[in-house]
């Protein structure tokens, strides 16, 4: 864990265990490397526009939601009888 953790502060990168074995923090893993990726977008760090960075921007969609959004629950409400990850 702290090679990791000093290897991706070296390199600016994001550290976070996780295991393919028992799913943990695997989701996590995705969101925030995601969160991450939009902050440096909305700070200008990225070009989107420019697809040699190794963004694509995808067709937009208007999303029209008529009950709550299972992904908008509290990872709390999230438990192993939930069919959820």
């Amino acid at each position: 864990r702290e090679e990791g953790e000093a290897f991706a502060r070296e390199h600016g990168l994001i550290f976070m265990e996780t295991s393919a074995k028992t799913a943990c923090n695997v989701e996590e893993a995705y969101i925030n490397t995601a969160k991450e990726i939009h902050r440096k977008i909305q700070q200008g760090l990225f070009d989107v526009h420019n697809e040699a960075n190794g963004i694509k921007i995808g067709p937009q969609q208007s999303i029209s939601l008529v009950g709550p959004c299972p992904s908008q629950q509290n990872s709390s409400d999230i438990g192993p009888d939930s069919g959820c990850c």
